[in-house]
């Protein structure tokens, strides 16, 4: 009798210590699905499989996002050997459906629902059917995956899902918390967290919390995209002033680090590929080519431009090299969108301030100027001060801003009437600060 007493006890304390010894990783997703969420996730599951635990629970509160930032994070859960547990405190709408989906369990507060799938494009317009289609499919095979109906799933979609006992005919389907435990979608209401632990049985389990780092925190910051747009205007701007005034300052170190935190987060996050940041950087040679070496505005101009906007579009979008069909809808317009109004912006602010920001002290002391000497055959204009009507020939092309030479003598120089070829003949019609102001000289 005793020893079996003893044999219970053992067995006892033996189940305790079991119990005790799971361990569970736990995160939330409390934000719109995109890069931020994608990359908590790769993290989190990364060191949840790295630590055995024996369950990760995801606290779930969101609208939605987009598609292919979803579709990696369902992908990465369905993948994963670890059980996955939801707790859907609210919302799980759209792309927040498809991730729970791809749960093992699903658990819900009281009054949250879940559903609402359909894709829809930036102004809430349903897309073209096949982007609906693709959606469909999506969430079949996901419940399919994970032993659940997949008509409901479809249903998140599509309004012509016939389920008579469980939706209007024509309605988009979503579910409150109840009705989703009624149909055996999710397994329980639940009103924290703790209440799902005891539900799984690991009340006693030893959970770790997956911490956001500083970097993650700087990476969701920097791709966001007024953010980017900022850093693309800071980038034109930059390269425009550093024309202005030649030489390695302020104004390229301004257009290296924007461009640097622009692409940076991108390419981590694994949007931007080497090909784009690649195109983009052919981009700015071939404008710099255009502007200092080759004679007017043609080819390279263009395809520089061309380059430019498209390397710096396409890395903030999913892609295959030129197949953006696993992109999110809409998402290559609101990119070129985004690139194009930022140069607009850039141009406008430099039209209107460039010339006064140039003067100002402080930019000259952020400056680091070129050093000629006089025995290349430059002078101060400013130490010049009888040089109107003199004329000279243009050594760089002016467009509007280049090299004269006057009288042996290399000069900064800008063209008043916009554009002056290399080797054309000009005569000085006014002199400030360091530039003298030309104009072509006509021939009668």
């Amino acid at each position: 009798m005793h020893k079996k007493i003893r044999l219970v006890t053992i067995c006892l304390i033996l189940a305790a210590f079991a119990a005790q010894a799971q361990h569970v990783y736990r995160f939330d997703i409390k934000e719109d699905i995109g890069p931020g969420a994608w990359r908590q996730v790769k993290n989190a599951y990364s060191k949840a499989e790295e630590a055995k635990v024996d369950l990760v629970l995801i606290e779930m509160n969101t609208f939605g996002g987009m598609v292919n930032f979803a579709d990696s994070i369902r992908s990465r859960i369905l993948d994963s050997p670890l059980e996955t547990v939801v707790f859907i405190n609210h919302n799980a709408a759209s792309a927040g459906a498809l991730i729970s989906l791809a749960s093992d369990r699903i658990y819900m507060s009281k009054g949250s629902s879940i559903g609402a799938a359909s894709v829809v494009d930036q102004t809430g317009q349903l897309m073209p059917e096949k982007h609906q289609s693709y959606m469909r499919g999506l969430m079949r095979a996901t419940a399919e995956a994970k032993g659940r109906d997949p008509k409901i799933a479809e249903a998140f979609v599509d309004g012509d899902v016939d389920l008579p006992d469980i939706k209007p005919a024509g309605k988009i389907l979503t579910l409150t918390s109840a009705e989703a435990v009624e149909i055996g979608l999710a397994e329980a209401e639940a009103s924290t967290v703790a209440d799902v632990l005891a539900a799984e049985g690991l009340s006693s389990s030893r959970i770790t919390t997956h911490q956001v780092t500083t970097i993650d925190r700087i990476i969701a910051f920097l791709i966001n995209p007024a953010v980017s747009g900022i850093l693309i205007l800071l980038i034109i701007g930059g390269i425009y002033f550093e024309m202005q005034t030649p030489g390695i300052g302020f104004a390229l170190i301004v257009a290296i680090v924007a461009a640097a935190l622009f692409f940076a987060p991108l390419y981590i996050q694994g949007l931007a590929d080497n090909w784009e940041i690649a195109l983009f950087v052919i981009g700015i040679v071939l404008v710099l080519l255009e502007l200092f070496i080759i004679p007017g505005f043609g080819v390279a101009g263009i395809l520089g431009i061309i380059c430019l906007v498209c390397g710096l579009a396409f890395s903030m979008v999913v892609n295959d090299y030129f197949d953006f069909s696993i992109a999110e809808p809409g998402m290559l317009f609101n990119s070129f969108l985004l690139v194009i109004a930022s140069m607009v912006v850039a141009t406008v602010l430099m039209v209107i301030f460039g010339k006064s920001l140039l003067n100002t002290r402080a930019f000259k002391r952020l400056v680091l100027q070129d050093e000629q000497r006089s025995a290349a055959g430059y002078t101060s204009s400013k130490m010049n001060l009888e040089m109107v009507d003199k004329e000279g020939v243009a050594k760089t092309v002016l467009r509007p801003s280049g090299k004269v030479e006057i009288e042996g003598k290399w000069y900064d120089a800008v063209a008043l009437d916009g554009f002056i070829d290399i080797g054309e003949t000009i005569y000085v019609e006014k002199h400030e600060n360091y530039n003298l102001f030309v104009r072509k000289k006509r021939t009668s």
